[in-house]
């Protein structure tokens, strides 16, 4: 039996004709520099590959099938990639949901249900009990029930009465979204001027004649005056009703309910302001659109977040409503599973045992790969990439398959030193079920436990693409071409920080947080520093500095808190998170930097392009003129495939240039925009030095440790730390004079060791700019860098949200109920 896949003679993107044998049944972990071709290896040719001979033992390769740049693949197994990418984008997907723990509890409910009368208000029993059937019923689970106590009919329940997706339980006030859209009537006017002055703020210059032609008509139909040199606050109830909500309004028609409406707009058929936006924001569907800007979410009235109506809310199974169960951490959920079966009679058991020993497996599940303190009820578009990879890999751990090879990015990516434990149990569970692990890791732990490791590099893009070192971490820490041996033979001898910053003397002052699950926390933010905010997952760390410090900046207000005070008048906030930066495929990093503007410039003030008469325009392949119009500019086109997702192939016309061939033929140094499009960042360094503007932008990419990444890479194909960094660049090369307040969220996620270091350098570099940079952080090593930390726990969900430690790194370490105190002292005393 074949115990290895061999690869020989990879040539995918930067790999440099590798060849190499990886064994089977084991955990092996592909490290090294970002860019240095670990994803490349893995995921664009080993998972390719077995797509593709998997595909074609059942003759569905398709002739147009991209197939990897590899001489040959033997030994392979059938494969499971799982990502960060977060591909469910669904506002009504949660944990429950998606891992069908809610349907198994709709099921539950459906059937044990306790509820009261609607007439009596007495319990009605479920269909097995005591409860007689309606005389038309054919079965216990049928339509109606009877009242044992007043003979009152109600209509028998069934799963749909407890999902927010059905019109049978969802609330009928947000349509089972648990929020409704409320205008934010500040950014429609400013009453305290008036509609001539412009106090209606979305009627410009144009459009204010028009709108006050149109409204002065509505008034004289009715007989009032409207004063249009007046402050809106001043006017009487029923000028602001007919300007706000117009002619048809209930609002207005109260203060005139006997005379008609006006027929036509030149007659005085006026729609209101907010009646207008809100229907045309309607119309849109309520997606990002120019109204969007103007709305915010409020909790429903009405279900209070739970999304279900009233009815279905009332309805108990153990004292307990699906709604409560739904708001727990998946650690409570499982305690609550487990104490109903135990409580329950013989013919209830008969019916839900089995269905609530399958939610504890599944929650169970869950737990171990350390997202227990989530909810039911969490939105998956709200989920980290990382957290969203643990949630598929929970699923693959109840498969039991055997002889699969698992390919997985980063899974610890997002977890506490405490959290990678449990993680890397489970990796090592999958592999001693019969499988092969292959783990794309930077964490020092997991490379640790690997069995076999792979090292890739020695640097990024063009200098990387080889496997450098491979074998044991023992191996590796003796061979002096690996760059993470050296890094883990180094760590014995870890530096200290020679000086802490103290610091402007000035703080930000937070005082009693208590948004999600934080505890009436006061923290105080050293300005003139580099923090770090730590705890273990769901501790609240996010809470605290996004939904409570950022948003109360950006809103002016104190929001999750009762007071924020000590912003400087002058700074500016910079926040920068892991959330998708682009799903269009035409957006790039060069278009997303700004640097193609100046690239297509640039090749247009070539005599080549002169001469033809090729301006800036045609250098863009998003629009006509000098893309190619067969593939619209994409370099691909797509084919439909009956029975299986479409597949993209190079455009048969441009070859995957993306140009006509008169754009193509304007070069510089032999290379054209095409060319330079396909370079890396850190290639093009040489080309742009002349180019200050274009270099800047370039330089600070290299700076983040983006180097690696092609121009025009797309950007839905990059991670969430690499989207991170990529909005980190873009924000520094800004011009900026103010004393900025950075926060970054996880900036080290997809980093090796050694591109760590380069990242500690630009954020030294902010903060002795007079800056202050703060960090939602797991990594220790920057954690024992930072000048000030703050550790919030101790647990995660409703165990968290209290401020475990605060002080420097030695001061974190002296607190005994600090987990990242005894893990900073582990690795660095």
């Amino acid at each position: 039996m074949n115990d290895v896949i061999s690869i020989k003679g990879a040539r995918e993107n930067n790999l440099k004709n590798i060849s190499l044998d990886i064994p089977k049944q084991k955990l092996v972990v592909l490290t090294g520099p970002s860019g240095s071709g670990k994803s490349t290896l893995a995921l664009d040719t080993l998972q390719r590959e077995c797509q593709r001979q998997y595909l074609d033992s059942m003759g569905m390769v398709s002739p147009w099938e991209n197939k990897a740049r590899v001489a040959s693949i033997k030994g392979l197994s059938p494969s499971i990639s799982v990502g960060q990418h977060v591909t469910n984008r669904s506002p009504r997907s949660t944990i429950g949901t998606v891992t069908d723990v809610y349907t198994l509890l709709r099921i539950v409910y459906a059937k044990l249900g306790i509820r009261p009368c609607p007439s009596c208000g007495k319990s009605i029993p479920p269909a097995f009990g005591e409860a007689r059937v309606a005389d038309d019923e054919e079965d216990m689970f049928g339509q109606k029930r009877e009242c044992p106590s007043c003979g009152h009919i109600v209509e028998g329940l069934t799963m749909s009465h407890f999902s927010f997706n059905k019109p049978e339980g969802a609330c009928g006030t947000c349509s089972g979204l648990g929020h409704t859209m409320d205008l934010k009537l500040e950014t429609v006017f400013d009453v305290e001027r008036s509609v001539m002055a412009g106090g209606v703020l979305i009627w410009y210059e144009g459009y204010l004649s028009y709108s006050l032609t149109n409204l002065q008509s509505a008034a004289k139909h009715y007989g009032l005056s409207f004063d249009a040199e007046k402050p809106i606050k001043d006017l009487s109830a029923p000028q602001r009703d007919l300007l706000f909500y117009g002619v048809e309004s209930e609002a207005f028609v109260a203060h005139f309910p006997d005379v008609a409406p006006p027929k036509t707009v030149g007659k005085g058929k006026f729609e209101g302001v907010v009646t207008g936006i809100w229907r045309r924001y309607q119309e849109k569907g309520g997606g990002e659109t120019a109204e969007s800007a103007m709305f915010r979410e409020q909790l429903c009235p009405s279900c209070h977040g739970t999304k279900l109506k009233e009815e279905s809310r009332r309805v108990k199974v153990g004292g307990t409503s699906i709604d409560q169960i739904s708001s727990m951490t998946l650690k409570n959920a499982l305690a609550w599973a487990k104490n109903t079966t135990s409580t329950l009679d013989e013919d209830a058991l008969l019916l839900a045992e089995s269905l609530l020993h399958d939610m504890e497996t599944r929650i169970s599940r869950l737990l171990q790969v350390g997202i227990g303190y989530m909810t039911l009820d969490r939105q998956v578009i709200t989920l980290s990439g990382g957290e969203s990879q643990r949630l598929r890999l929970a699923s693959v751990l109840g498969s039991g398959l055997t002889g699969v090879l698992y390919i997985l990015d980063e899974p610890t990516a997002g977890l506490h030193a405490s959290d990678r434990e449990a993680m890397i149990q489970v990796l090592k569970d999958l592999r001693d079920l019969g499988n092969t692990v292959l783990v794309i890791e930077h964490s020092v732990d997991v490379i640790a436990a690997a069995d076999h490791i792979i090292d890739m590099g020695p640097g990024a893009g063009s200098q990387g693409g080889q496997v450098i070192a491979e074998g044991t971490l023992h191996e590796l820490m003796n061979n002096p071409a690996s760059v993470t041996g050296a890094v883990f033979k180094g760590r014995s001898a870890q530096e200290r920080v020679q000086k802490r910053r103290k610091g402007i003397g000035r703080h930000i002052l937070i005082e009693k947080a208590s948004a999600r699950n934080l505890k009436q926390v006061d923290v105080a933010l050293p300005l003139g520093t580099m923090m770090s905010i730590t705890g273990v997952s769901g501790s609240g760390k996010s809470t605290l500095m996004y939904e409570v410090f950022a948003a109360s900046i950006q809103h002016g207000t104190a929001e999750g808190c009762e007071q924020l005070t000590g912003w400087p008048e002058e700074a500016q906030l910079v926040t920068v998170s892991q959330s998708p930066i682009g799903r269009m495929q035409r957006s790039n990093v060069a278009t997303f930097t700004d640097v193609y503007t100046q690239m297509r410039k640039w090749f247009a003030s070539f005599p080549e392009a002169k001469a033809r008469q090729l301006t800036a325009k045609h250098f863009s392949f998003n629009t006509a003129g000098g893309r190619c119009e067969e593939c619209n500019g994409l370099g691909v086109v797509s084919i439909h495939m009956h029975f299986l997702p479409d597949i993209e192939v190079k455009c048969p016309v441009c070859k995957g240039r993306r140009f006509k061939q008169e754009v193509l033929e304007v070069t510089y140094e032999g290379r054209n925009i095409s060319d330079l499009l396909d370079m890396t960042v850190e290639d093009s360094l040489d080309i742009l030095q002349g180019h200050p503007k274009m270099l800047a932008a370039t330089s600070l990419l290299h700076d983040v440790g983006l180097g690696y990444l092609q121009w025009g890479q797309s950007l839905n194909t990059l991670s969430g730390g690499e989207g991170q960094r990529l909005k980190l660049a873009k924000e520094l090369n800004k011009p900026s004079k103010q004393h900025s307040v950075y926060v970054l969220d996880e900036p080290t996620t997809g980093l090796h060791m050694v591109d760590v270091d380069k990242l500690k350098i630009l954020l030294d570099r902010l903060v002795d700019a007079g800056n202050t940079v703060i960090l939602v952080e797991h990594h220790l090593d920057l954690i024992w860098q930072s000048d000030w930390v703050i550790d919030i726990g101790p647990g995660g969900g409703e165990e968290g949200g209290q401020v475990v430690a605060i002080g420097t790194p030695e001061d974190i370490v002296k607190e005994p109920s600090s987990l990242t105190g005894q893990y900073l002292q582990q690795m660095f005393l």
